[in-house]
């Protein structure tokens, strides 16, 4: 069966990353499956497993663990309907810590456990460094306002969009038209709204907080412009960033919900 590490995508890896306590790398000693009424909320075909294991070495977090860790986790079955074999395999996982018990861990997610790689490690260090750094940008919410105010010249714009965030951290996107040229947009990460801001590389942060949050079209609430051909214009140079943008593919935590509880 194919390692879903090799499915999960940039988006994945963040959402997974940001949830957890702890990013852990460990080898697996003992597995049991656990009885079906030991299991509730089960999906059928997968079977419970409570795993132990010996860590190997704690990737990401601040939290002690333990050199030997127990967890819950549903595998899915093979033909014969029974689940692979894990011991002695080397994993990755995204867990928080129990309280009180620093012998267990809890994943995060129902897909949290992870065939452990050394490039699967490689993909996952950058998006762990950044989120371990003082610059980690806010989470969006959506769309505040949106304005667009023609220029002096004819094909001359500016469109300002201030991005609503969880923690009220200004944000705001400005698009820039010129005659003769392609439109030049950026974004400001702070108070100043700067006309030479650059628009986020993919696969950041930056990138991520906004492809994967802001919605797909301007709220028409949102956008401020009386004149219609100016909201026809804070319009189009949304639709021109949210392009650029481009999608925010995502494999495995389209529908994460609670992993199994120890």
């Amino acid at each position: 069966m194919a390692n879903p590490a090799d499915r999960a995508t940039y988006a994945d890896l963040v959402a997974l990353a940001e949830r957890s306590d702890m990013v852990i790398r460990a080898q697996i000693r003992r597995q049991i499956r656990l009885k079906p009424e030991r299991a509730p909320g089960l999906e059928p075909g997968f079977a419970r497993l409570y795993m132990e294991a010996q860590t190997v070495s704690l990737i990401a977090g601040s939290a002690a663990v333990g050199e030997s860790l127990a967890f819950l986790v549903d595998v899915p079955l093979d033909a014969k309907g029974k689940p692979q074999k894990y011991k002695k395999r080397e994993v990755l996982l995204f867990a928080d810590r129990v309280e009180g018990d620093r012998g267990s861990v809890r994943l995060t997610g129902k897909q949290a456990m992870f065939d452990y790689t050394p490039a699967f490690e490689a993909r996952l260090r950058p998006i762990l460094t950044e989120l371990a750094s003082g610059d980690v940008p806010p989470m969006v919410e959506g769309i505040g306002d949106a304005l667009s105010v023609p220029g002096t010249l004819v094909g001359e714009s500016e469109t300002q969009i201030f991005v609503k965030t969880t923690d009220r951290s200004p944000v705001s996107i400005t698009v820039l038209r010129r005659p003769g040229q392609p439109p030049q947009w950026g974004v400001s990460w702070g108070e100043i709204i700067d006309s030479a801001a650059r628009a986020p590389r993919p696969q950041t942060l930056r990138w991520y907080r906004l492809a994967c949050s802001l919605p797909d079209r301007l709220p028409s609430s949102a956008n401020l412009a009386r004149d219609p051909a100016a909201r026809r214009l804070a319009e189009e140079d949304y639709r021109y960033v949210r392009e650029q943008l481009g999608p925010c593919p995502r494999a495995i935590t389209t529908a994460i919900t609670a992993p199994p509880q120890m």
